[in-house]
């Protein structure tokens, strides 16, 4: 940044949990922030996630990796007292309960133990004594050792107020504001004004690709979830997320754009004793609405993997609506032939698991050094001139 411009804040459009994690990089590093959101922070995708911080969640490559980096981040600022009773470690277990569901199960395993994630494969006598509550027709289940849990609204609330910010609520940035004679971004528009910037980093979520000329890149996805009520004992035989093999398929679609309604179940026990229960993949849909048939498949689905949850009450439905990229990676890093605009966008589900590391990254990238991670397969520049999603 130039001498000029160091006296400028950067501009962080966007308080969802990468916007609040770049924020905190930032200012841990003596850099001005002016941390921006439509809304409010966390009133996005990042307060209607499930929490899951997740290498086994995730698909075999860069995201996979990344997952592994991420997670490693979340135990470094526990021990670091940052994170320290917000994160909080566990295993993730996958289901299968048919021949082909454990054949995906097992080739996943291959990947993750490639990746460097300790599995264990359960047969049907270590299922019932690990996961006594689950269904007894589970023919094997992949546990997925170190994963962990973080609940998005609290680690972006914790990140802020450490890092001392400020967020500019109710703040719609419309558009950019160039600086002609340079080339490079001077600040954003709001409304009438102009905030000016010494940098721009786009973390705006579904907003993002509007702001940076790239439209049609993303798409969003909206998601279904439901918490039940109290039930400590049933939680307690529970020592992590279930998941069933279906989310894995329902994961490989990428970006592709799909017409019907995909499920991909998990069951995860909270701290609160209760259990959050999701999730739909519902491509093109942006209202935070939820529908009977939804919840209704969700609860019986989940009542079959785990029949003791039968016995408890629905007490809130809620849905969050993500931004999917049309080839499944985020945009991380920053625009070509643009020296102070940044992005970090398009992580769907997995902005809870990726945001603290991408935070820190774009705040690396920022001051000029290293990202510390490989993130050229996250460039956004692969869709540079490009209107891939229709």
């Amino acid at each position: 940044m130039g001498e000029q411009q160091s006296s400028l804040p950067v501009v962080i459009i966007g308080a969802g949990i990468v916007g609040a994690a770049t924020g905190y990089f930032l200012a841990r590093a003596g850099v001005a922030v002016r941390l921006l959101d439509a809304a409010a922070p966390a009133s996005g995708a990042t307060g209607a996630a499930d929490g899951a911080v997740s290498v086994g969640s995730k698909q075999p490559g860069p995201m996979m990796d990344m997952a592994r980096a991420g997670t490693a981040l979340y135990r470094e600022l526990a021990e670091e007292g940052l994170l320290r009773d917000l994160f909080h470690t566990r295993p993730t277990f996958f289901v299968a309960k048919s021949a082909s569901e454990a054949e995906v199960l097992t080739a996943h395993a291959q990947a993750l133990r490639a990746a460097g994630s300790s599995v264990v494969w359960l047969n049907r006598d270590s299922i019932a004594r690990r996961l006594p509550s689950l269904c007894t027709d589970a023919v094997g289940v992949l546990e997925v050792e170190n994963e962990g849990h973080a609940v998005g609204y609290s680690i972006v609330s914790r990140l802020i107020a450490a890092a001392g910010l400020r967020v500019d609520r109710c703040a719609s940035v419309s558009a950019l504001a160039w600086d002609r004679a340079s080339g490079h971004v001077g600040g954003v528009r709001i409304g009438d004004q102009i905030v000016a910037a010494s940098a721009v980093v786009v973390a705006a979520g579904g907003g993002a690709g509007a702001l940076i000329d790239l439209p049609d890149v993303s798409r969003p996805r909206r998601g279904q979830q439901l918490v039940t009520e109290r039930a400590p004992v049933l939680n307690a035989s529970l020592p992590g997320s279930v998941l069933s093999a279906s989310y894995l398929l329902s994961k490989k679609t990428d970006g592709t754009r799909s017409a019907s309604r995909g499920y991909g179940v998990v069951i995860d026990p909270l701290q609160t004793g209760q259990f959050l229960i999701g999730s739909t993949r519902e491509d093109g849909q942006t209202n935070r609405d939820n529908d009977i048939e939804a919840i209704a498949h969700l609860a019986a689905t989940a009542r079959e993997m785990m029949p003791a949850l039968g016995g408890l009450r629905i007490i809130r439905c809620f849905a969050g609506v993500r931004t999917a990229m049309c080839d499944g990676l985020p945009m991380v890093g920053r625009l070509k032939g643009i020296d102070n605009l940044y992005v970090a966008a398009g992580f769907e589900g997995d902005g809870i698991c990726l945001g603290p590391l991408t935070g820190k990254i774009i705040a690396n990238l920022v001051q000029g050094r290293e990202p510390g991670f490989d993130i050229s397969a996250f460039d956004p520049n692969r869709f540079a001139g490009e209107r891939i999603a229709a």
